[in-house]
């Protein structure tokens, strides 16, 4: 096995990545590289599927996969339980980092910077527009908690049903989203040989410094 993972490899030939292809600002790259791997990326990717990293009260990490769901430059936005293991970690520590890997276009970016609660009528506006299931479970998961079996949960959602049977579940006030406000996004293309291209964005004061990085 072990000498099976050290063969591993694949040499990336697809693009380049270069100052001269790359905007003043990063979100505009984003977006382009975005409607690509949207155009590009075979199921079962999903091109808005992103690892999120979070930090505990007691600096362990943590990250998990998650879709986003709304992009402007404000920030990026994903929606989940604030009373999750990842809610409490944000609240403990207002920090995250963000990684999108779209493996057909050989890309890569990472986000990193402040997190907060976008309003409550902004994530009622998205809840409204899910799937009825999604948005019971919402009410009946207690996201993160130990629970006895998958009867518990069935049960949960059975309760769940029963309560929102004469009307349409209304955003709960435990579930919502978060901005993560980027104050760094890289860029990564890959390229044969491992030297690959990573162009890397900072933000200082109000502007955007763009930065080469090396492999």
């Amino acid at each position: 096995m072990t000498q099976a993972l050290a063969d591993m490899r694949r040499d990336y030939t697809r693009d380049g990545l270069t100052e001269a292809n790359a905007p003043a600002e990063p979100f505009e790259l984003f977006t382009r590289w975005f409607e690509e791997a949207l155009k590009t990326e075979q199921a079962p990717v999903e091109a808005n599927a992103m690892t999120l990293a979070t930090v505990d009260a007691e600096g362990r990490p943590h990250c998990r996969v998650l879709l986003l769901k709304a992009l402007d430059t404000q920030g990026f936005t994903f929606f989940t339980n604030y009373e999750s293991a990842k809610g409490r970690q944000m609240d403990a520590n207002p920090f995250a980092a963000m990684t999108f890997f779209w493996p057909t276009l050989e890309r890569q970016v990472r986000i990193e910077g402040r997190v907060s609660k976008v309003s409550h009528a902004e994530s009622d506006a998205y809840f409204q527009v899910r799937p009825l299931g999604s948005r019971l479970g919402a009410w009946a998961s207690p996201q993160s908690r130990v629970i006895a079996d998958r009867a518990e949960l069935e049960g949960l959602l059975k309760a769940t049903e029963q309560r929102f049977s004469d009307t349409q579940p209304d955003c709960p006030e435990h579930w919502g989203g978060y901005r993560l406000v980027p104050e760094r996004i890289e860029f990564w293309q890959g390229r044969s040989s491992r030297l690959h291209d990573r162009l890397n964005y900072r933000r200082s004061d109000q502007a955007w410094l763009r930065e080469r990085l090396a492999p």
